[in-house]
């Protein structure tokens, strides 16, 4: 069991099997390199000083298919759940055995373990790119179950450059999956732009709350409801309104009812009460790496 605080050096792999137990792990957040030809830098040092040459075998962002991979097949094949070994014989078949295999093959090995040591409440965040974002999906899919995914988020890594014969390549990719459908979620909100505020938000109360006006009776297209057909102060909507009777008494005693000049009621909605704009999946205000 890994003790708390603890920061472990060396192949993942290898501590998730022999120091992480199994449903231990609240949120896993992983961003493995690909096959960008570079050697990424030294975080660590042996006492001599000197580059730990496990560290820098373990940093190099290039994967080929070897005898290792051959090996990290054959043991996915033997040893992981009958439905991932048939998933990536089956990716293997397709792809074929090339750099992007052995990829492959050494995340699934990976998310099987990683799935393995989240709680049942807990969520995984894949960073990746285009060009592996597809196969992975389908890993994870495999291990986590396709009812779990949760998100696809796009990260805007950098501005605009041109290429000679594409669009330009400008993001990445986050994959959320939870292990279960109890996961923990936290909503995130956005703050709201201003120009929503002037046209959403436009009114103000004598203490200076910016306000906006909402429906409070039904439309049309959300059919009768008899039980919300009710008079209030003479007026009784055709289709009905949106609360009960004690829910709109509620609301009128606090102030939060106005009735317009052709005395139609609506909801007051004060803006300091609203949590803002749900996070989208879409993410563009991260200042560019490197930048």
């Amino acid at each position: 069991m890994a003790a708390p605080n603890t920061l472990y050096y060396g192949d993942n792999l290898d501590i998730l099997r022999h120091h992480i137990g199994a449903e231990t792990v609240d949120l896993v957040y992983l961003d493995p390199p690909f096959n960008s030809k570079r050697d990424y830098n030294v975080l660590f040092k042996e006492k001599s000083g000197e580059a730990s040459p496990a560290q820098i075998e373990a940093f190099t962002d290039t994967w080929a298919w070897d005898r290792a991979a051959e090996r990290a097949y054959d043991d996915l094949l033997a040893d992981s759940p009958a439905n991932v070994a048939q998933m990536i014989a089956a990716l293997r078949q397709f792809v074929g055995s090339n750099d992007m295999m052995a990829y492959l093959v050494m995340m699934a090995a990976r998310l099987v373990e990683l799935h393995r040591v989240l709680k049942p409440t807990g969520s995984l965040y894949l960073h990746c790119d285009p060009t592996a974002s597809h196969y992975l999906k389908i890993v994870l899919d495999t291990i986590f179950g396709k009812e779990n995914f949760c998100n696809e988020i796009i990260w805007k890594r950098t501005s605009s450059h041109n290429d000679a014969r594409n669009f330009a390549d400008i993001h990445d990719v986050l994959l959320y999956y939870g292990k279960s459908r109890v996961l923990t979620w936290h909503p995130q909100f956005t703050t709201h732009n201003e120009k929503y505020l002037k046209s959403h938000y436009s009114r103000m109360d004598e203490k200076g709350r910016r306000y906006r006006l909402d429906n409070i009776i039904r439309s049309a297209s959300m059919g009768p409801r008899p039980n919300l057909t009710y008079e209030y102060k003479g007026f009784t909507p055709e289709w009905g309104w949106r609360v009960l009777r004690d829910k709109l008494e509620a609301l009128d005693a606090a102030g939060r009812i106005a009735w317009s000049a052709n005395e139609v009621p609506y909801l007051v909605r004060y803006l300091d009460e609203m949590p803002g704009a749900a996070m989208p999946s879409v993410w563009d205000d991260i200042p560019p790496v490197n930048s």
